[in-house]
């Protein structure tokens, strides 16, 4: 949505940003009245969010599951569903447009989604090994600093969660990307201020690559993993991240060498 972020409280004079608070009350006297003194309104997807699994992590029983035949988490079936509802309200509120600004796809989100699909993965695994036992409590341990494990630490048993995680965090991204995209054809990302140099700049790029197409190829890519099921090398699956962060640093930056890179990342994803 596009909102005037930018208010002041007509009972106290108290001026504040609701791109920074998220709250549409005053912070001083918590009055509802307030008038926006910005001249635009501007796109804003992103919430004030902060994630914190201290609780889910102590709840866990053992710090390392046992060696041997026996490798399952103790714990984790009794905090799935709590645990499952912290991370959804947390990827809810989170966008990546703030005050018509474009923001990196950054880790915490994706370790966030992860962690959501690995669990539900892990509990309806028959026997875990424990590899996959050790890769949970990684990622628990990690998600909320923004910490994933490298692709290479990716156990088969739980490749397709982890590749489900990063197809829906890119096409999240991406649908964002586009909506930028055509906030800068209109002028609204910037409260009107864009100039048409700025839109060129982000429509035409080079000569054999512009945005838009490298945009297609992401959707197609991510949509191949959709219907693999995530089933994909986790290396060719961290492929899809890496090129939506380059379009997301070529619309910020004007960037052209990354959004070079993030075109031959999509051409040589087979």
């Amino acid at each position: 949505m596009k909102v005037r972020g930018e208010r002041e409280c007509t009972d106290c004079g108290t001026r504040w940003s609701y791109y920074d608070t998220g709250e549409v009350a005053c912070p001083d006297c918590g009055s509802l009245r307030s008038v926006g003194v910005e001249r635009e309104r501007r796109r804003h997807t992103d919430a004030p969010a902060t994630l914190d699994l201290t609780r889910f992590r102590e709840a866990v029983a053992d710090a390392e599951p046992t060696r041997g035949t026996d490798a399952d988490l103790e714990g984790i079936d009794e905090i799935a569903a709590d645990l499952g509802s912290t991370l959804r309200e947390y990827l809810r509120k989170r966008g990546f447009i703030r005050g018509g600004e474009l923001l990196e796809l950054d880790d915490t989100y994706l370790a966030a989604r992860e962690l959501l699909e690995v669990v539900d993965a892990y509990r309806r695994l028959r026997e875990p090994d424990e590899a996959a036992s050790l890769y949970v409590l990684e990622l628990l341990e990690g998600a909320d600093d923004g910490e994933r494990p490298g692709t290479d630490a990716v156990p088969a048993q739980l490749a397709p969660a982890r590749g489900l995680a990063v197809a829906t965090v890119v096409e999240a991204y991406r649908d964002e990307l586009v909506t930028y995209l055509g906030d800068l054809e209109e002028g609204a990302a910037f409260g009107g201020d864009t100039s048409a140099e700025e839109v060129a700049d982000a429509t035409d790029a080079t000569d054999d690559t512009d945005v838009t197409t490298v945009l297609g190829k992401l959707r197609d890519r991510t949509k191949r993993v959709r219907a693999l099921e995530g089933d994909v090398d986790p290396a060719e699956a961290e492929t899809l991240v890496d090129a939506a962060r380059e379009i997301g640093a070529y619309l910020r930056e004007d960037d052209l060498d990354a959004l070079a890179r993030a075109h031959d990342r999509l051409a040589d994803v087979v």
